[in-house]
C-alpha cells in the first residue's frame, strides 16, 4: 500500500474543503479507483499528515507552472525529489496526482489563502522551504518561480526576515552575506548577538515544530536545521570564533 493510499484510508482534513477540495476532487477520483466515502466529507478540519502532503503537491504544481511551461526533464527532477521525501511507492502515487494537477488551472492565491487559514506558522515555513527546494531542483531558481513563492509566502504571512532566511542558502554563490541573512542578523552583529541568533533560529526550525505534519515534513525541516548550522559555522570560520 502506497503512502497516499494510506492517507485516504486514515482520513484527510481541511484540504477536502474550499478551493483546494474542489481542485483535488477531480484529480483524486481520476488517479484512484475509489476514495472512501469519509474522504468526501470535510466537516472536520483537523490538520494532519495528509493535509501537508496534498498542500505540498498543489504548491509544487503552482511553482512548476510559474514560467508557463513544464518540461519532461523538470518532471524527472521532481520525481527524484518525491522519491527522497515520500519513498519509491509514495513518489509514484504523488507523481500521478502532480501530473493531473499540472493539467488544471490553479489559482495560487486561493490555494495559499486556504492553507494560511488552517496551518500553523512553523508548517507554513516548511512548505515555503519546500517550494524553494522544488524551484531549485535544477540548480537555479528563476525569477518567475521566485515571484510565485514570494507571493504565496506573503499570503502565509511569512515575515520578510524569515523569508530572507529561507532563501539565503540558495543564493550563497551570489550573496557573500547569505549566512547572516540565514540567521536573521546583520553583518555588523557582535559575536554574542550571533550566538544568540543561532540558538533562536535553531529553536525556530527544530524538526519537532512540524511533528504533526508527518515524517516527510520533519525530514525536510531537518535539512533547514542543517542549513542554520552551516550558516553559523561559516560565520565562525569567517570571524575566527571557537
Amino acid at each position: 500500500m502506497g503512502i497516499f493510499t494510506k492517507i485516504f484510508a486514515t482520513g484527510l482534513g481541511f484540504v477536502l474543503g474550499g478551493y483546494i477540495g474542489a481542485l483535488l476532487g477531480f484529480v483524486l477520483s481520476s488517479v484512484f479507483d475509489e476514495i472512501p466515502e469519509k474522504q468526501k466529507q470535510s466537516g472536520t478540519y483537523r490538520v494532519n499528515e495528509g493535509d501537508f502532503k496534498m498542500s505540498l503537491l498543489v504548491l509544487m504544481a503552482c511553482v512548476m507552472k510559474a514560467d508557463g511551461r513544464v518540461v519532461k526533464s523538470e518532471l524527472g527532477i521532481v520525481k527524484r525529489f518525491l522519491v527522497t521525501n515520500f519513498g519509491e511507492n509514495g513518489a509514484l502515487e504523488a507523481l500521478q496526482i502532480l501530473k493531473k494537477l499540472l493539467e488544471q488551472p490553479i489559482n495560487e492565491t486561493k490555494v495559499a489563502m486556504q492553507i494560511n487559514e488552517y496551518m500553523n506558522y512553523s508548517t507554513k515555513l516548511e512548505l515555503t522551504h519546500l517550494m524553494l527546494e522544488i524551484a531549485n531542483a535544477d540548480g537555479v531558481i528563476v525569477q518567475a518561480e521566485l515571484n510565485i513563492i514570494e507571493h504565496i509566502a506573503a499570503i502565509f504571512r511569512i515575515s520578510p526576515a524569515d523569508l530572507a532566511s529561507l532563501k539565503a542558502p540558495y543564493f550563497k554563490q551570489t550573496d557573500q552575506n547569505w549566512m547572516y541573512k540565514a540567521l536573521e542578523i546583520e553583518p555588523t552583529a557582535t559575536n554574542d548577538e550571533i550566538k544568540k541568533a543561532y540558538r533562536r533560529m535553531a529553536m525556530k526550525y527544530h524538526p519537532d515544530k512540524v511533528a504533526g505534519a508527518g515524517e516527510e515534513a520533519k525530514k525536510t525541516a531537518t535539512e533547514k536545521f542543517r542549513s542554520i548550522n552551516e550558516a553559523y559555522e561559516a560565520i565562525k570560520k569567517q570571524r575566527g570564533i571557537n
